[in-house]
């Protein structure tokens, strides 16, 4: 889980309530063709269970310390499902290619050419703030949002730029 280093409330009213949470973490997601695999530092608790399922996916004295090309698929699968902290996760891409675009504040989810999602941040004083997240609903459900938010999150913690956030997905995805 983030830690929660602060949370602030802003303006409430009788149809909204406004939180920025600020976090510090380690937040990574690593890719092959057809898979997806999410790591939360916050929640690993380093049982080695990963390690010992697929030592050729999982190994800490490598970097990355995940590789998905070194074992097929299912292999990698079993080993995420295996996690007992929850530290990982494991979706399909669905041949959907997620990129982080700097110059226009985003990451930016395609389809071939067409965009299909987008995770909006603004560059402030004290780092970035994630403000609006969307996937067009033709292609909800498949974790796609979830990649976006994990984008933006890796693109600033290998910076060192702090992140917050006042969209309600990338809230509870920091939570």
């Amino acid at each position: 889980m983030f830690r929660v280093v602060s949370v602030y409330t802003f303006k409430a009213t009788k149809t909204k309530l406004l939180l920025i949470v600020k976090y510090f973490s380690m937040k990574r997601m690593y890719e092959n063709n057809d898979i997806v695999v999410f790591w939360n530092s916050d929640k690993c608790f380093h049982s080695t269970k990963c390690i010992q399922a697929s030592p050729k996916t999982f190994d800490v004295t490598r970097k990355p310390w995940i590789q998905l090309n070194n074992v097929p698929n299912p292999e990698v699968w079993q080993a995420v499902e295996g996690c007992p902290s929850g530290a990982l996760g494991i979706l399909y891409r669905h041949g959907i290619d997620v990129k982080f675009e700097s110059e226009q504040c985003r990451s930016a989810a395609y389809d071939g050419d067409k965009l299909i999602g987008e995770c909006d941040y603004q560059e402030t004083d004290s780092g970035w703030c994630i403000y609006h997240t969307e996937v067009d609903p033709e292609y909800g459900g498949k974790g796609i949002a979830k990649r976006l938010v994990y984008s933006v999150l890796e693109a600033a913690d290998r910076k060192g730029i702090e992140v917050t956030a006042t969209c309600s997905y990338a809230i509870k995805v920091m939570q």
